[in-house]
């Protein structure tokens, strides 16, 4: 095996100034949820935002002042640049990182307050490592890969011996995938302290892998795709990383955008946790009950990332509260004429409905001369309130339709 206990425990030591013992937080409603007792490793808590500082700083504190001296390189999807342009700073040296064009905003900002020298290159993590590459040889710098490193590994590891030091009793893990340092640090540690524990490995269904590499038998290229779990969206695993996978994690399941989406909302609505879609994929997966669950077990997920842009955090929550039925569009017509308009919002008032937003239609709908297409976005309790708004205005003499969701593909 390329990582040990021992390294990982070596790698604590190394660490134990710099990084934050994340919480692990016990989550009395997903507990009833899904019958068991459930925790988050709230890892989204960790400085920078992610798990990433933990290998990226194992790692750079050990180069030799030789490779100190040429500076760090490194590619990211966002979390392990953050990582590293904190650690090349608590160590002294220049980092310079990579990342996709596709990058989030907030996880740039942060790179480069960081102290990071950020180049912009490529569609897709890959294509980011490719040229990280080529400037490494360039110039010679010293490269700090995102997870295909024993020091990295270990140093994400150390994360493994909190979960099994803080929950005596844990039998499951749930772990998002990317690349695979994450998993294979903490599966390396789980698996030497308590043998028996399950190890499952979550990857976005639109970016994924590694079931289709084992069974292959080797590292397949996932197909490229689209995700908001950018932070996992890498398109093959490295060569320490697939055995490491192969070897001890049990299971390994993959999640849509919709259940990545609703695990987000789960977390700041009920733990007032702030969580990327990568970090919340773990969750997502027990949330939409792809993983079997123990029920005199205890389950423990990893929220291993934080960094989400505001708008799309924004976006994300608003898309939930739609899905839920705490949001509803309803479309109707109303005379055009003044005070039909404040007539309208009187009734809705009366529903005990809040109005979000209210648009007023002509030419497009081709609504009939005389008459005013009116659509409303309205706030309501849940969905048996929802329908009760509805009747409240159909009584009220309104011919209401409600706009669906939508179909999108």
């Amino acid at each position: 095996m390329a990582v040990k206990l021992t390294d990982i425990e070596d790698a604590r030591e190394r660490i134990r100034s710099v990084i934050t013992p994340t919480p692990i937080i016990a989550d009395a409603r997903l507990s009833r949820e899904i019958g068991t007792d459930a925790h988050l490793k709230a890892e989204s808590l960790q400085k920078s935002g992610s798990f990433k500082i933990r290998g990226a700083f194992n790692k750079i504190s050990r180069l030799t002042d030789e490779e100190k001296s040429r500076g760090v390189i490194t590619a990211s999807a966002g979390n392990h640049a953050q990582g590293v342009a904190l650690a090349a700073q608590l160590n002294g040296i220049e980092a310079t990182i990579v990342l996709p064009e596709i990058a989030p905003l907030t996880k740039i900002t942060a790179t480069k307050n960081l102290g990071g020298r950020v180049v912009m290159h490529g569609a897709t993590f890959d294509e980011a490592v490719a040229y990280s590459k080529e400037l490494q040889e360039k110039h010679g710098y010293t490269y700090v890969h995102a997870f295909d490193d024993e020091l990295v590994i270990a140093g994400q590891g150390t994360i493994g011996l909190e979960m099994v030091e803080g929950l005596p009793e844990l039998s499951t893990v749930v772990v998002p995938i990317g690349g695979g340092g994450l998993i294979s640090g903490i599966a390396t540690a789980v698996k030497s302290l308590k043998p028996n524990a399950r190890v499952i490995g979550v990857q976005a269904e639109n970016v994924n892998w590694v079931n289709r590499s084992l069974k292959a038998g080797k590292p397949v290229v996932a197909e490229p795709g689209q995700t908001i779990a950018d932070g996992i969206a890498v398109k093959s695993p490295g060569e320490l990383t697939f055995p490491i996978i192969r070897e001890l994690v049990d299971e390994v399941v993959e999640v849509s955008e919709e259940e990545i989406a609703r695990a987000i909302f789960f977390c700041v609505q009920n733990n007032r946790l702030v969580v990327e879609g990568a970090g919340a994929a773990g969750l997502a997966a027990v949330l939409a009950r792809k993983i079997d669950i123990d029920p005199k077990g205890s389950l423990c997920a990893v929220l291993c990332g934080g960094n989400i842009d505001a708008n799309l955090l924004a976006r994300v929550l608003e898309q939930v509260l739609v899905r839920h039925g705490r949001y509803i569009m309803l479309k109707l017509l109303v005379l055009d004429r003044p005070g039909m308009l404040a007539t309208l919002l009187n009734n809705v008032a009366e529903s005990g409905a809040n109005v979000i937003e209210v648009f007023h239609r002509r030419a497009m709908w081709l609504a009939p001369l005389g008459r005013v297409g009116i659509e409303m976005l309205l706030e309501v309790r849940d969905n048996e309130h929802g329908r009760e708004v509805h009747k409240h205005m159909e009584d009220a003499g309104y011919h209401v339709e409600r706009e669906g969701q939508g179909d999108w593909e």
